[in-house]
């Protein structure tokens, strides 16, 4: 969870009224932590489900299903119809880092200031364990999703289906681990990884709280240009972070990215100059929320602060 001495809490507001982003993360994040513990109970064999819910329950910033439940409630939904999505965007988030972290991938020790999965239960019970997640996250949503028309709930299994898949993050995990080491990486080559490997699945979690909603043609095009602008900004500032933070900081291994010779946006841009991208970024990304005035503040806040976090 977040600790709210690192939460900034300088955005921009509307006129004559108050928008307390640190009070809004405390509350979702403590909403999200007990509808995960409950979403995943303990059962035979219990190795597996250990497994699972050590890295769904490590705590980080719940980010995903905050925005996807902010978007649905910005839209005139409620958390309830989007509670299950939310989660089942955190399961499938985790899946990510579980995999990600892996000997054969980006081989990290440590996530969100604890030892890695595979570290704790080895690394095939850790495949399985992101196996399970995966698999889990839409049973979950067919399962528990109530007053929501039944077609919105297939749009939305689709949509993360998509993001998470060889069209979406695989793809970018992908292109990732062929450019590594190589120096000649495009800036067209990066923006293809990113945009499939961290931005698909953060515009998946506000597109689907808007088709919750009942988000029209318009609106979902409007909620991906949104989330698209801060899926890459996130990134951005995922990069400088590799540089400037320290592990303690970070909760994983720091300067990774220059260990592996990845081309990153700092290392194409320099650090100043990728802080003026992402800023350009999360402008653009509120721009497209101005239609929907203060139900949009949240949304608002939270892109700010994916500029602004220290980890």
């Amino acid at each position: 969870m977040v600790a709210a001495d690192n939460i900034q809490t300088k955005q921009p507001t509307q006129p004559g009224t108050k928008f307390d982003l640190k009070d809004y993360l405390k509350a979702r994040q403590q909403i999200c932590e007990a509808a995960l513990d409950k979403s995943l109970p303990m059962q035979y064999p219990e190795k597996i489900y250990e497994a699972m819910r050590y890295s769904l329950l490590a705590g980080g910033k719940r980010l995903r299903p905050i925005l996807c439940i902010a978007t649905c409630e910005m839209m005139g939904g409620t958390i309830d119809m989007a509670m299950p999505t939310a989660c089942a965007l955190e399961m499938v988030h985790t899946m990510s880092l579980i995999h990600d972290d892996l000997p054969a991938m980006d081989n990290d020790d440590y996530r969100r200031g604890k030892l890695t999965n595979h570290k704790v239960y080895g690394e095939d019970i850790a495949i399985l364990a992101g196996d399970g997640l995966l698999a889990y996250a839409f049973e979950f949503i067919v399962e528990n999703t109530q007053n929501v028309a039944p077609d919105a709930i297939l749009k939305v299994v689709s949509r993360i289906g998509r993001a998470v898949g060889a069209a979406g993050l695989v793809g970018g995990q992908v292109v990732d681990l062929e450019s590594e080491g190589k120096t000649d990486t495009t800036l067209e080559t990066l923006n293809f990884i990113h945009n499939h490997k961290t931005a698909a699945l953060l515009e998946a979690c506000v597109v689907c709280g808007g088709i919750l909603a009942g988000a029209n043609t318009e609106e979902v095009q409007r909620l991906s240009r949104y989330s698209q602008n801060i899926g890459l900004a996130f990134q951005i500032i995922d990069d400088i972070l590799d540089i400037t933070a320290t592990q303690e900081q970070l909760g994983k291994t720091a300067g990774k990215d220059l260990k592996a010779q990845k081309v990153t946006y700092p290392s194409l841009w320099g650090i100043e100059e990728s802080r003026k991208k992402a800023d350009q970024l999360i402008k653009d990304a509120c721009a497209e929320l101005q239609p929907y005035g203060e139900k949009a503040q949240p949304l608002i806040a939270l892109a700010h602060f994916i500029t602004n976090r220290n980890h």
